[in-house]
């Protein structure tokens, strides 16, 4: 039932946050914000309790289970599980709920019990996505966490807010409707073969496609994914839906609603269509290095400082992207790494952003400059993040990217290597920033406060978690270990690897390969 109560907080906390507001309208604050304590001392409560049996359990074990009945009829159940990469990115969600709450706190002025509502039924959502092993609940989840930031986004965004809500909807929910035409065929697909009509993750793991069918199938769920990732060329809503969003509706996308779309092809894409997800793998990692260099050039021509942090995401996630079909432990593990990482960097400069436009009423960095005299804890702040996005070493992006690299290296050294010109493009832009909005002679004269002490502890835990994980990340890599493991040997038989050529080949290139490499050594 634990599993059960971390989807039921957010959403209960959602209704009552809504509804203690109609009685004072302050009050939602205070119900949400405890809402989300109690959720992340649960979540923190799970990871201290499973830590251990994380690091040495068998593969593919899962820590908690809890299913009941829903629609038998056609094998459709509550089922949720929880493993060691869904229970970091459940803590992952609590934390940055919390934190999208604390800067909600003063600038949402309008409709505000309703606004808490959407935010924690947002995080409901998300949680619900980790956590569901029927792929119908996991649609369900999936589109249960649209429709709030919908209305986050054209309620509360900023001036072209309906146009950026209506696109958010648009591509995510078109989308979606293909994910869900996938997950029928493959039910119809398990109950030719089985005569039961399940949507059980692990019968459907025995479903037997291949071929065109399988293929097409892949396809659409890798599309739905790939559109939250979001991957090139099906990111063109992000930068609007960044821009326009309230400071947390930027915070929840870049933080976690982004991070599903990753999860979505680590959890089911891989192990469901794995002779698909090999054939389809150069492709994948084609789409993953253009992301990373379309989107730092994108970043490059932006003037508006938030449509600038918007792209580096499509620049970063490329790396996710590529790690994920490299079909390797390290790859993988760097992916996952890569994902908690930009779940803190990313927000944290949003939220300094969110702060400069509240007091300045401008993103444009032409306007800005010479802003360190003024708010040099901002400033410093800002630089800390900015240096974390481009993967300096010693913080935890670094580590993620790295091990990316190596992991594709092993199987696609070109990719890899064209992957790793992100991250000159990624150190240009990070101090681009700096350079544009703190350095430099003032354009204009502007007067704001600095960082207080509120504001300072807002940042605090995020600095202190990044400079954890770039020095010692063994916690978050042993918690996964195991499941990233299984999910690799998931394809074992499906993925080898070509020596000579660093590709991935099916088992029926298997002996040629063999026979080459024994000839050479020879």
């Amino acid at each position: 039932m634990i599993l059960v109560w971390l989807i039921a907080i957010p959403i209960v906390g959602g209704l009552a946050a809504w509804t203690a507001g109609k009685a004072h309208e302050q009050a939602s604050k205070w119900v949400a914000l405890f809402t989300m304590v109690a959720e992340f001392a649960l979540a923190v409560l799970l990871w201290v309790r499973y830590y251990q049996a994380a690091t040495t359990s068998e593969a593919g074990v899962w820590l908690i289970q809890w299913a009941v009945p829903w629609i038998p009829a056609y094998g459709i159940s509550v089922r949720l599980a929880l493993d060691g990469m869904s229970l970091l990115l459940v803590v992952l969600t609590a934390f940055v709920g919390l934190l999208s709450v604390a800067v909600s706190w003063s600038g949402i002025t309008r409709r505000v019990p309703f606004y808490f509502f959407n935010l924690l039924w947002i995080l409901g959502g998300v949680v619900g996505v980790f956590l569901a092993l029927d792929l119908f609940l996991f649609y369900v989840f999936w589109e249960m966490m649209l429709i709030p930031m919908y209305f986050l986004v054209g309620i509360w965004g900023h001036e072209n807010r309906v146009y950026a809500a209506i696109k958010f909807f648009i591509f995510t929910q078109a989308s979606g409707l293909l994910m869900l035409l996938a997950i029928l065929g493959l039910a119809f697909a398990y109950d030719a073969q089985t005569g039961t009509f399940s949507f059980n993750y692990a019968d459907l793991l025995e479903a037997q496609v291949s071929g065109a069918y399988g293929m097409w199938l892949m396809l659409g769920f890798f599309v739905a994914f790939a559109v939250k990732l979001p991957a090139f060329p099906f990111h063109p809503w992000l930068a609007d839906a960044h821009t326009e969003a309230p400071t947390a509706g930027s915070v929840i996308l870049a933080g976690l609603m982004l991070k599903t779309g990753a999860y979505g092809l680590i959890r089911f894409v891989v192990p469901l269509f794995p002779e698909a997800a090999v054939t389809f793998a150069p492709w994948a990692m084609t789409l993953g290095v253009i992301g990373i260099l379309y989107g730092a050039v994108l970043a490059l021509g932006q003037r508006d400082l938030k449509r600038l942090v918007a792209y580096t995401s499509v620049s970063h996630l490329g790396f996710v992207l590529m790690g994920i079909f490299a079909f390797n432990e390290l790859a993988l593990q760097g992916a996952l790494l890569e994902m908690i990482c930009h779940g803190l960097s990313t927000p944290a400069l949003f939220i300094v952003v969110g702060i400069l436009q509240e007091h300045l009423h401008t993103r444009d960095m032409e306007r800005m400059g010479g802003l360190w005299a003024s708010v040099p804890r901002m400033g410093g702040i800002a630089m800390f993040f900015a240096v974390a996005s481009l993967g300096l070493p010693g913080l935890g992006n670094f580590i993620g990217e790295f091990f990316v690299l190596v992991g594709t290296f092993r199987v696609n050294a070109p990719a890899a290597v064209l992957g790793s010109l992100g991250l000159v493009g990624a150190a240009i832009y990070s101090l681009w920033i700096i350079q544009r909005a703190f350095h430099g002679e003032p354009r204009e004269r502007w007067t704001l406060p600095d960082l207080n002490v509120r504001g300072m502890l807002v940042f605090a835990p995020m600095v202190v978690v990044l400079v954890w994980l770039g020095v010692y990340p063994q916690p978050v890599l042993q918690t996964t270990a195991t499941t990233l493991r299984g999910i690799r040997d998931a394809v074992t038989g499906t993925v080898q690897y070509d020596p000579l050529n660093h590709r991935a080949v099916l088992p029926a290139e298997e002996a040629a390969v063999d026979t080459v490499a024994g000839e050479e050594g020879r």
